[in-house]
């Protein structure tokens, strides 16, 4: 048998997992040098970000927050092997979880009402929303490539619309009562919608799902000559339903996917500007 070559090995080798776990051994270096020199070093009055300590630690601090803003614009670079996105995208997670060390020493345990603890606080929130989208990046392509089976989404959408149009030539010896009740099923059905609906992978609306309930009621007591027609329909609505379902956790996995950036991105701006009145008013009152 033909072994993996080490090129192959290297495209399906995690970010997270990169050279070994490269930068996550640098990055545990650095927490652990930032803790050996915070507890080995004698302050007078206290420990604070205004020592030459702190200052050092929020100098390494502001850089590291302003190369690791930069990833969105490194993904649409073009580069070759030496540093490339896997790399520094490894970098950026771990990198980024060791400022959790490198800013709270800065800080020197210290925190209030004010500009400096603001931008700590904005800090944690897009260091653990990044946690979050790695959770996410980790779990949902394999859910979703279960869920879609060897389907694509359009796949998904073209039964769909092959399953109203059997709905449509199904229903035909109805009456035309039962008729219109399915029509909800056919022209009121939705897919999307608000963001918190997309992530809730469900609709408690869902025409078809009222229509399939409404059928499976009339079969009860409808006469035994008409029973096998309301089967009939009864058996494309569950299919309809069960097609609808996984496209709603298809939009459901999608959103999850993409739904962390509206928290890490805006809150990294909002980082930014907090960081520089952090900056500029340390140096103003010093």
């Amino acid at each position: 048998m033909k072994k993996p070559s080490q090129n192959n090995s290297a495209i399906h080798e995690s970010f997270l997992a990169y050279k070994n776990y490269r930068y996550l051994k640098i990055s545990v270096f650095i927490a652990l040098l930032s803790l050996l020199g915070y507890y080995s070093t004698d302050f007078d009055p206290s420990r604070n970000g205004g020592t030459w300590y702190g200052y050092t630690l929020g100098t390494i601090a502001t850089l590291l927050i302003l190369w690791l803003s930069l990833l969105g614009i490194r993904k649409r670079w073009i580069s070759k092997a030496g540093y490339s996105l896997k790399s520094w995208t490894s970098a950026h997670v771990y990198l980024g979880l060791s400022l959790i060390i490198i800013a709270t020493l800065h800080a020197g345990f210290q925190f209030g009402w004010n500009v400096h603890t603001l931008a700590y606080t904005l800090m944690m929130i897009v260091i653990f929303s990044g946690v979050l989208g790695i959770y996410f990046y980790m779990q949902i392509p394999h859910k979703m490539s279960q869920n879609r089976g060897e389907m694509s989404q359009s796949d998904m959408l073209e039964v769909l619309r092959n399953i109203d149009r059997l709905l449509e030539e199904t229903a035909l010896p109805l009456d035309s009562s039962l008729i219109d009740k399915l029509q909800d099923s056919i022209q009121k059905t939705s897919l999307g919608g608000s963001f918190l609906k997309r992530i809730s992978g469900r609709d408690k609306k869902c025409p078809t799902r009222k229509a399939l309930i409404f059928m499976q009621n009339q079969l009860a007591g409808a006469p035994p000559e008409n029973r096998s027609e309301i089967l009939d329909v009864i058996s494309v609505l569950e299919r309809k339903n069960a097609i609808l379902i996984r496209i709603r956790r298809h939009i459901k996995y999608k959103a999850l996917l993409g739904g962390w950036l509206y928290l890490h991105i805006p809150f990294t701006f909002a980082l930014i500007a907090a960081l520089s009145a952090h900056i500029i008013s340390v140096f103003y009152y010093s």
